[in-house]
């Protein structure tokens, strides 16, 4: 599965401002498909004071009389509410275990396999739009202030779907942190203690029990690549400093 397979769908969504913002979010994780069930007129004016460069989202969105029509072509679409009860879906996923599911189930699918349901701002999807829906799924969020704006709530589930199946899962951010897998970090100790045991710093046993004491704490640090090659060098400029010190 692909991010342009990918199909968002608003129930009823009466604020301009809110559904110009979506389509903004929409491209900012890579998502193109806007599909739009029985929406209230909508001040157009408004809404591309706030799609900023993603007019063509809004452009091509697609518009449907019920969410049936709107979902007819996804094999699996999923519901987003915070409210639960005996007539509406009992158990629902949050954003990144949904994408955790989803990941095996649609890695190799195509054909826009899934869909994201949101509801009214207001009054979110109704008891028949959820149940229509395959999966439930919820924003966990304070009791303080439970209601999300649209936007913030596709944004959010945008973002886990970049994470997950777009760019980001393919390819690092330049500059972003990735710690040293485990061989690396095995390798990098080894050179240490090598560096040590030169300079004589094991003349009785605890080589080993250092070893593994180095392991984990660099483990635990997360250091990068560039890290652990800077690491490597302090001891290694410590050890030829250290060469100069000792008498012929």
């Amino acid at each position: 599965m692909v991010l342009s397979d990918v199909v968002i769908i608003l129930c009823r969504a009466s604020e301009p401002g809110n559904v110009g913002a979506v389509c903004r979010v929409m491209k900012n994780m890579g998502l193109s498909q806007l599909r739009m069930v029985t929406p209230d007129p909508l001040d157009e004016a408004t809404l591309l004071t706030r799609v900023v460069h993603a007019e063509d989202v809004w452009r091509t969105a697609r518009f449907f009389d019920t969410l049936a029509d709107a979902a007819a072509d996804c094999s699996l679409v999923v519901g987003t509410t915070r409210r639960r009860g005996r007539k509406r879906k009992g158990v629902t996923l949050e954003p990144r275990a949904l994408m955790s599911w989803l990941a095996p189930r649609l890695q190799n699918c195509a054909a826009a396999p899934l869909a994201l349901v949101f509801g009214n701002e207001r009054t979110g999807l109704t008891d028949d739009e959820l149940n229509f829906c395959n999966v439930a799924s919820h924003i966990p969020v304070s009791d303080a202030f439970p209601s999300l704006n649209l936007s913030h709530a596709v944004q959010i589930y945008a973002y886990e779907l970049f994470l997950a199946f777009g760019e980001a899962a393919e390819t690092p951010v330049k500059g972003e942190w990735v710690p040293l897998q485990r061989p690396a970090v095995d390798e990098l100790t080894t050179d240490i203690t090598g560096i040590l045991a030169e300079l004589g710093f094991y003349r009785h046993p605890g080589r080993e029990e250092q070893t593994r004491f180095l392991r984990d704490l660099i483990c635990r640090a997360g250091l990068t690549e560039r890290e652990g090659r800077y690491l490597k060098d302090i001891f290694a400029k410590a050890a030829r400093l250290g060469s100069k010190e000792i008498p012929e």
